[in-house]
């Protein structure tokens, strides 16, 4: 199971989004996200985001939140995949944003995020980030490229 992390970085009333249309063989491509990446071996989650967002952005974040769990379940071919990507918002931050080699990076209104080319399933999870204060546990299913169900708990997944 792949383990990333992804975080909303915001600015008067603004979210850091990236538009992936750098990346070769990108599952995201066209679409617009937040920053984040892969977790590696020995990392926790909160060192992975701060990493990611320094690395894709040029900007350390202070005292990033904790906002939950997501797990992708898709079914596809050639292979089935699974991703628990751990969720944060953060409103502090020092540095100066420079060019990312994956997307654009770009300050979008939060009322606009919804309007811009998502994932289906992200667009619960923001919806979430608005009025959820405690963490969350989303299930998102797909296949290929389609959400056929979604599942929120406030309990961690237990496998």
């Amino acid at each position: 199971m792949l383990r990333t992390t992804l975080c909303y970085i915001e600015k008067n009333g603004e979210y850091l989004m990236l538009h992936r249309v750098k990346k070769k063989n990108d599952r995201n491509e066209g679409k617009w996200i937040g920053v984040g990446g892969t977790i590696e071996p020995g990392e926790t989650p909160e060192e992975c985001v701060k990493r990611e967002v320094f690395e894709e952005t040029g900007l350390k974040i202070k005292k990033p939140l904790y906002r939950g769990v997501v797990r992708f379940i898709q079914k596809s071919d050639p292979e089935d995949f699974t991703e628990d990507m751990y969720l944060y918002t953060a409103a502090e931050f020092s540095g100066e944003l420079h060019e990312c080699n994956e997307g654009v990076l770009e300050w979008v209104k939060i009322s606009e995020v919804g309007n811009l080319p998502l994932w289906e399933g992200d667009k619960i999870f923001l919806e979430l980030l608005k009025t959820e204060t405690k963490p969350f546990y989303l299930r998102l299913y797909y296949v290929g490229d389609e959400l056929r169900r979604s599942e929120i708990s406030d309990k961690p997944f237990d496998n």
